[in-house]
């Protein structure tokens, strides 16, 4: 099975990294951890991941500005191949230019039940305002602090005789639960073949006068008319004896098909049965799919078969 490749960043022990990364070594884990990553070199997180054998990188942050260090760390980052980074105690604020450029691959924990308390001081925050529970949040990370959608969540009672740091412990062994899961789950989901038709669906469903159809046993999409329309897009799940959930899409011809697969056969094979038609399989089974590629390699498909009438009228608008 190909794992997606995650990155950690973090600025303290490392406890919350290695829960990540213990769960990585089970059996069927859709990921693995890379590289850890730290604003502080004497950071004990990474004395952990070298003894576990993971790739380390570290600089401090101290006399620089925020730009010029996330840079630094966004080289690491990208030189390590990875897919998603995982924010783990990762004590500094990030900009909305670095994080844009982990734009629904960043995620991060944050020790309440968000929107409820955001920023610091979360379990005196939820003991003050007398509430029953506090507990865990995974989210996606955005611009905004602690704002991004949240993934999952665990409450964790409020004992009469809490302190903060007594019920942060509790937060904290509900947070090595819930984080693990919840990437796992996150970055998973693009193995999962219902989650890529879907997505595949919603893009090819967005051009005009298109409409799903099923066609021997494989999910597809047509141009015009449900009586004539015509086929310009199916997901093959495994089949014809292929080990890959794959977009088929058509191509000008064999030579175009050669010399793509020549170009990147990672991405792009000849399908059994579609291939001599002219039709090419881009793997969706895989992560980091870039949904940008899917949506033109749809679009040109569209375009192949979709009636002069809708092509001209779009080349008109300047749409395609």
């Amino acid at each position: 099975m190909s794992k997606a490749k995650v990155a950690v960043m973090l600025s303290g022990t490392g406890t919350t990294m290695t829960s990540l990364l213990y769960a990585s070594r089970l059996p069927d884990c859709p990921y693995e951890i890379v590289l850890v990553a730290s604003n502080k070199p004497e950071a004990r997180g990474l004395t952990v991941a070298a003894a576990e054998g993971v790739a380390t990188f570290a600089h401090s942050h101290k006399g620089m500005s925020r730009e010029a260090h996330e840079a630094i760390m966004l080289d690491a980052l990208r030189a390590s191949g990875a897919d998603y980074v995982a924010l783990c105690g990762y004590m500094r604020i990030l900009t909305a230019d670095f994080v844009g450029q982990w734009a629904g691959r960043m995620l991060n924990t944050h020790p309440s039940l968000l929107p409820k308390f955001k920023g610091l001081d979360t379990h005196q925050r939820a003991i003050d305002a007398g509430d029953s529970h506090g507990g865990c949040t995974v989210h996606l990370v955005t611009p905004a602090l602690d704002d991004g959608p949240v993934l999952g969540q665990i409450p964790v009672a409020i004992l009469p005789e809490d302190t903060a740091d007594t019920l942060a412990q509790r937060v904290l062994y509900a947070e090595y639960q819930l984080y693990p899961r919840m990437l796992a789950s996150y970055v998973g989901r693009e193995m999962d073949p219902d989650w890529l038709i879907d997505r595949v669906g919603q893009l090819a469903l967005a051009l005009p006068e298109t409409h799903a159809r099923e066609s021997h046993g494989a999910a597809g999409w047509r141009v015009g008319s449900e009586a004539a329309g015509k086929f310009f897009a199916y997901v093959s799940v495994r089949h014809h004896g292929e080990d890959a959930v794959a977009l088929l899409v058509k191509t000008s011809g064999a030579d175009e098909m050669a010399a793509l697969i020549e170009a990147d056969p990672d991405i792009y094979y000849r399908p059994a049965y579609y291939g001599a038609s002219g039709w090419i399989a881009i793997r969706l089974d895989r992560p980091g799919v870039d949904w940008e590629h899917v949506r033109g390699w749809l679009e040109k498909s569209w375009r192949a078969v979709a009636p002069k009438r809708l092509t001209k009228m779009l080349e008109i608008a300047g749409q395609f």
